[in-house]
């Protein structure tokens, strides 16, 4: 019995197994020095906190033209991180399934559902056994419009600098080439950072600011490629 292929389906299966080749590639590459730190709480079942930043009223950064939301973004590449660890295997907990804001139903002002909202993901974070903190973002720097890349940074808690190396070095392969970044240590002023009791790392995956990356960050296969890579650059750690 023979098994007929039309082009199209070929051409699917042709993406996929590039696709999981890629992600290979970069989920062995290259980490042998750093720590696990998915490991690091030993026998503890660990479960990855993604955290699309902002939401609802809170659209975050924006385009140059305004037409684009840093919330909206921030939503798509983290629904499909949590695809990815669910297809491998790995726990998650997401703070925001939608573009609203999760603040309490007291809160009126905009200042106060701000407030809320950095509580409530605080406490998520804070009551989840075993958790490690992934929080998704984009990054805005209107005095520098050539200013483009993925950049990761770090809470004080252990484990985390090693962690967010890895998922560096991961960006850095997958869609930084010629434009390497290094991990830097998030400041004290940021309160969900410096509030949880986890590790955590927070990702920039892009500048609004840049127009040409802005386009690029619309791209669903774009995408798919920043959450490939921070997925792999986790479970590599």
């Amino acid at each position: 019995m023979f098994l007929v292929l039309k082009k199209q389906n070929l051409l699917v299966c042709g993406l996929l197994c590039c696709f999981f080749a890629a992600f290979a590639v970069l989920l062995w590459t290259g980490h042998s020095k750093t720590v696990p730190v998915f490991a690091a709480l030993g026998e503890e079942r660990v479960t990855l906190v993604i955290d699309p930043g902002h939401g609802g009223e809170d659209g975050g950064a924006v385009s140059a033209d305004g037409a684009v939301k840093e919330s909206g973004l921030n939503l798509s590449i983290a629904l499909r991180v949590e695809d990815f660890m669910t297809f491998l295997g790995q726990p998650t907990v997401m703070t925001r399934r939608e573009d609203v804001s999760i603040h309490s139903q007291e809160a009126a002002t905009a200042r106060q559902k701000k407030v809320s909202d950095l509580h409530n993901r605080v406490a998520l974070v804070n009551g989840t056994e075993g958790a490690v903190l992934l929080s998704i973002h984009q990054n805005s720097l209107p005095s520098s419009t050539v200013t483009h890349g993925a950049q990761v940074f770090w809470n004080s808690k252990e484990g985390a600098d090693a962690l967010a190396q890895s998922v560096q070095d991961a960006l850095n392969t997958a869609v930084n080439t010629g434009n390497e970044k290094k991990t830097k240590s998030i400041p004290a002023t940021i309160y969900l950072m410096k509030n949880i009791n986890a590790p955590g790392i927070l990702v920039e995956c892009g500048f609004l600011s840049n127009r040409e990356e802005t386009a690029m960050l619309q791209q669903p296969a774009y995408q798919t490629r920043l959450a490939a890579a921070i997925t792999a650059g986790c479970l590599a750690s």
